[in-house]
């Protein structure tokens, strides 16, 4: 008996189809226990390895969540739903600095681009059985990975970095497995991961990137991947630098088995060299989005990685999608040979508006963190009740709750819409609204 619920059915598809129905009708709440295997199977009067496989259904649906001894119960937010339902409604003549998205003046026109792949295509039009990559984006990429310094891979496209992670994961993961995730970290991810019936496990996160004795702790407790962002850590705007790449790669040398995961979406819009940590692991991805420094429309990432896991990727790839659309990708390949996109401009843009907030939070004792990116990540005492006096106040900004598993909270602030006259007002605002201010940094 769950509070006024009562779980029922015969068989595991009917059992787990119950507790999601009464999941989405309130009745069981988030977070709620759910009876232990056993204990339900004697209710129902069947048998446990039955009871077993509904709760196995549940996890894989991001229903339910397992922690082992303390057993299982309803996710606190449901896989299926989002943290990006954690908006906040701008007032009339409000500024929203919540969503994340790059500065328009900032992105190239596509229009050109595409023009021009259409006229590309039109010569010799793409058809099923056609090479799904196009030669000039692989060239152009694994140009750019050399001089990264990733190691040799074949090299593909997909749509998107999430995208990429989620094939990535299914390539080589169960469900029931655990991920180790940054903390605070990408929302998406964050949803990604119970959503495919996986076990998110917090990592966290300082402005060098992953804590290495946090990953320690998550790979002895029996995480099998890792996902880590590069640089522009969203929300922190992290980098990795070259002594916390070095602690992180000791740390994967032991556990070599780690499927490992690099997100690089900042590429393109910073000018912090990239420290990759490729190649530690016998299974590795590292994946590139077109997103951030071209547009978000252009859904598209090139992604590297040992031969086993791009193989895997490209052949479950062909079972659904087939390809990326080999326009787009063309349109691509002529933004990035055309140069249409100035990155240390771009870098200095999103840099000096960074910069100038945290410095100016800074003279009103507030701590704040951005490294690298487009966002600045402001620790709070009270998320709830910052973000509704900042939404008062006029400024609407980001909730911690969608970055975080278990970091204290925190607001994010996305400074692609700013102009310099923005910045004490908005930095006045902040200050009142978070105080007293916090003394911790990410948790």
């Amino acid at each position: 008996m769950l509070g006024e619920y009562r779980i029922q059915g015969r068989g595991a598809a009917e059992i787990a189809a119950g507790v999601e129905r009464a999941v989405g009708a309130g009745e069981l709440q988030p977070g709620q226990p759910l009876p232990p295997m056993r204990e339900l199977a004697a209710q129902l009067g069947v048998n446990p390895n039955t009871v077993a496989a509904a709760y196995r259904i549940l996890r894989e649906r991001g229903v339910i969540e397992t922690a082992g001894r303390r057993g299982s119960r309803v996710r606190p937010k449901p896989a299926t739903t989002g943290r990006e339902e954690l908006r906040v409604e701008v007032p009339a003549g409000g500024r929203d600095l919540s969503t994340g998205n790059p500065d328009t003046a900032l992105l190239p026109r596509l229009a050109p681009a595409l023009a021009a792949a259409a006229e590309q295509g039109d010569r010799r039009p793409v058809l099923y059985g056609d090479d799904p990559v196009d030669a000039e984006l692989v060239r152009l990429a694994r140009a750019e990975f050399d001089a990264d310094g990733l190691p040799t891979g074949p090299v593909t496209v997909t749509s998107g970095s999430l995208d990429a992670i989620e094939r990535v994961l299914a390539a080589h993961l169960r469900p029931g497995d655990a991920v180790a995730l940054e903390d605070p970290g990408w929302g998406s991810a964050l949803d990604l991961v119970p959503a495919l019936g996986l076990r998110p496990v917090p990592v966290g996160v300082d402005d060098d990137g992953p804590r290495p004795d946090d990953l320690r702790r998550a790979l002895e407790s029996g995480a099998r991947a890792l996902i880590v962002t590069d640089r522009a850590q969203n929300p922190t705007g992290a980098s990795v630098t070259a002594s916390r790449a070095h602690d992180l790669r000791a740390v994967l040398r032991a556990h070599p088995e780690t499927l490992l995961i690099e997100d690089d979406h900042g590429h393109g819009i910073v000018d912090l060299p990239l420290h990759p940590l490729a190649g530690v692991t016998r299974h590795w991805a590292f994946v590139r989005s077109a997103a951030k420094a071209y547009g978000p429309d252009l859904r598209l990432a090139v992604l590297t990685g040992d031969g086993v896991t791009v193989d895997r990727v490209r052949g479950r790839q062909r079972l659904g999608p087939g390809w990326v659309s080999l326009l787009l990708q063309r349109a691509v390949v002529r933004l990035w040979a055309d140069g249409a996109v100035d990155r240390a401009a771009v870098a200095q843009s999103y840099g000096a508006r960074r910069n100038a907030l945290v410095d100016a939070l800074a003279t009103h004792g507030v701590a704040a963190h951005g490294r690298s990116g487009m966002n600045v990540w402001v620790p709070v005492p009270d998320e709830t009740g910052a973000v509704a006096r900042l939404l008062q106040a006029g400024w609407a900004v980001a909730p911690g709750a969608r970055f975080r598993l278990a970091s204290p909270p925190g607001i994010r602030i996305t400074v692609s819409p700013l102009t310099p006259e923005d910045i004490t007002p908005l930095a006045t605002a902040v200050a009142t609204a978070v105080r007293p201010s916090p003394v911790r940094v990410y948790g």
